[in-house]
């Protein structure tokens, strides 16, 4: 088993150079069709696994068609790796769709949101010194009622 130090060196490592064919060496057409960034890189403990998450720009048509362009392109990211990394053993290659910035964008909009609905309730309700000079009469209890 390797140290996590070892673990996290070599993922960065596979960040990197994923990075770098995702730019220049890949050349499956459906994996330009959208925005595609590296965001992050699991390594297994025992470096057998590797998980690529992948951030992908673009509408849902594009990003399926990124992600099978990728998929087929698993087998040359695996043995390019292996070339430039020189590891006893390459990692199996698995790439996962990042939603994670989806999710941001959608909880920002969110608060957001919020944000604005208290700004309008706040507007509607009256202002501090008008509650207070506001005449208010008392209730009537009626105890027979």
């Amino acid at each position: 088993m390797a140290t996590s130090r070892r673990v996290e060196r070599v993922a960065s490592l596979i960040k990197r150079e994923v990075s770098q064919m995702l730019v220049s060496d890949i050349k499956d057409d459906r994996v330009g069709s959208g925005m595609v960034s590296v965001t992050d890189v699991e390594v297994s403990g025992d470096l057998q696994h590797a998980k690529i998450f992948v951030s992908i720009y673009g509408s849902d048509a594009a990003k399926a068609e990124t992600m099978a362009g990728l998929k087929a392109a698993t087998g040359f990211v695996r043995s390019e790796l292996g070339q430039r990394l020189q590891l006893r053993r390459t990692p199996e290659i698995l790439f996962r769709e990042d939603r994670s910035v989806e999710r941001g964008t959608r909880v920002l909009s969110l608060i957001n949101q919020l944000s604005q609905e208290r700004q309008a309730r706040e507007g509607e309700a009256l202002p501090a010194e008008q509650l207070a000079s506001t005449e208010v009469e008392p209730l009537a209890l009626d105890p027979q009622g």
